[in-house]
């Protein structure tokens, strides 16, 4: 207990430091995935009474569709630009800076939200859930490059594993806001989807009092003397040149005084090996299929007997089930180490899945076993939180230094925009034509992904950036290591 105490004290300005990150950055992500689900049918509506408004005529039902569909998607196409160009603003303007003007984008759509009622607009609409998309994608990447930076090793996995958490309070938040009893209702669907600008100006009003990165200070401005300010501030009053003489180390071993854009990146071949890993686990936390989950728990629950009424609360308590146990991981991760929760995670969930999908298909032939499902239901929730879900933006931060971190968060990002995309377009099907089958696919993927990150994937506690280079390196020039004895072997053996 003391010494928790101590590292609060210590790091109070890193834990600060952390909540103002969130608030505008992963949270805004996470939010905009669950908030528009409760007042969708009240957006139809409002979409129908402002074509009756403007042509004396209701909508047909096929354009009101498409035009739902329109502002479900530029999210997703918003957030891929945000993400795109994200890398080298970043790298060119600071993560501080970079932030605080992404904070006003989310300012705006919610005035456009906010008056899109008053103004008869349904364009309005579809312009904020593109600028909040553009903001979201924005704050997955900056908050991920920046949240990678201001820790030191002994805390490093909570500060990254905080990226996680402020997604799943964000979607938890989302579902929350949107009861019937809170703000779910018609008169109020504008405030709801207008209340994102209020987590924007709240980081916008608190980030300027913290400093930009450490390394970034350092390796990017040459800045020293801000460095060991912002390492004093975030870190506590004690000496701080071990850290410093490491940043440095990592700074000469640079190929370029620069960091590298994303061409350059998937060209580098000392990297080729972490962009596998990247590849590998952020595919899986797109394929895990934690969405069919969320989808398969309203007929679980159905059939489990639970009333209409009541489901949604039930939901709400999947949420906070992978809210907990992201918490949970965050808080233990530093001291057992990333790939126990990422590979027991994986474990846990393939085991579940299967399960699950033989419960749901013997539900009709036994009154308990949809309460069977309900459990598993839970027990993978909670496996995805603790595992995956807490783990793999922590591992895909860690596994690069800071030349090339940038650009391979933007590939981060450009991955999880087009798999959020493609899965809003292609699950539905897939579920209606596999049905509770669908879970042996993402069964297969995740188990694939498991063994390759399991004979290849290094752990990460503890280890410096140089170190964790060290690791991939025996991967990345493989070849030319097994070539370099044999030519030796050769010139001592021509000497005699």
């Amino acid at each position: 207990m003391s010494s928790w105490l101590n590292n609060l004290l210590q790091y109070r300005g890193l834990f600060m430091l952390i909540f103002v990150l969130g608030i505008g950055g992963t949270f805004q992500y996470g939010f905009h995935i669950s908030v528009l689900n409760s007042p969708s049918q009240f957006v139809k509506t409002f979409i129908n009474d402002t074509w009756i408004h403007r042509y004396q005529q209701p909508i047909g039902e096929s354009s009101v569709r498409l035009l739902w569909s329109f502002i479900v998607s530029s999210y997703c196409i918003g957030g891929l630009l945000g993400s795109l160009g994200s890398g080298y603003l970043a790298s060119r303007y600071g993560k501080k800076k970079c932030q605080l003007c992404s904070d006003l984008i989310p300012i705006v759509g919610a005035l456009l939200f906010g008056l899109s009622s008053t103004a008869r607009s349904f364009e309005m609409i579809l312009l904020a859930r593109f600028l909040y998309g553009i903001n979201a994608g924005f704050g997955l990447n900056i908050h991920s490059q920046y949240a990678g930076e201001i820790a030191d090793k002994k805390m490093r996995g909570f500060t990254n594993t905080s990226i996680s958490i402020f997604v799943t309070t964000g979607k938890l938040t989302g579902q929350i806001l949107g009861f019937r009893e809170i703000l779910g209702i018609k008169s109020l669907w504008p405030l709801l989807l207008a209340t994102s600008g209020f987590w924007a100006l709240t980081q916008l009003l608190t980030l300027p009092f913290f400093p930009e990165s450490p390394p970034y200070l350092l390796m990017e401005k040459q800045d020293k003397d801000g460095c060991m300010k912002a390492l004093k501030q975030l870190w506590g009053d004690r000496d701080h040149q071990k850290e410093i003489d490491d940043m440095l180390r990592e700074q000469a071993a640079r190929r370029s005084g620069r960091s590298l854009g994303v061409l350059e990146l998937l060209k580098e071949r000392s990297v080729r090996w972490q962009l596998y890993m990247l590849l590998a686990l952020t595919i899986t936390l797109q394929l895990c299929g934690i969405n069919a989950i969320y989808f398969y728990a309203v007929e679980v629950f159905k059939a489990a007997g639970f009333q209409d009424a009541h489901i949604p609360y039930l939901t709400v308590g999947v949420g906070m089930c992978e809210s907990t146990s992201v918490i949970l991981c965050s808080l233990v991760v530093d001291r057992f180490g990333r790939r126990v929760f990422l590979l027991t995670g994986y474990a846990s969930m393939v085991l579940a899945l299967g399960l699950l999908t033989l419960t749901i298909s013997l539900q009709n032939m036994y009154s308990w076993m949809p309460y069977c499902s309900v459990i598993l239901i839970f027990i993978y929730t909670f496996s995805f939180g603790a595992g995956p879900g807490a783990t793999t933006m922590t591992i895909n931060v860690e596994i690069f230094s800071q030349e090339v971190r940038a650009a391979a968060l933007v590939i981060v990002g450009v991955i999880n925009w087009l798999g959020l995309t493609i899965i809003g377009m292609v699950f539905p099907f897939v579920v209606a034509t596999l049905e509770q089958y669908c879970f042996l696919t993402f069964l297969v993927i995740i188990t694939i992904c498991g063994v390759f990150l399991y004979f290849y994937l290094p752990e990460t506690k503890g280890k410096s950036s140089l170190e964790i280079k060290e690791d991939f390196n025996k991967y990345n020039f493989k070849k030319q290591a097994s070539i370099e004895p044999s030519s030796e072997i050769y010139v001592i053996s021509s000497r005699f």
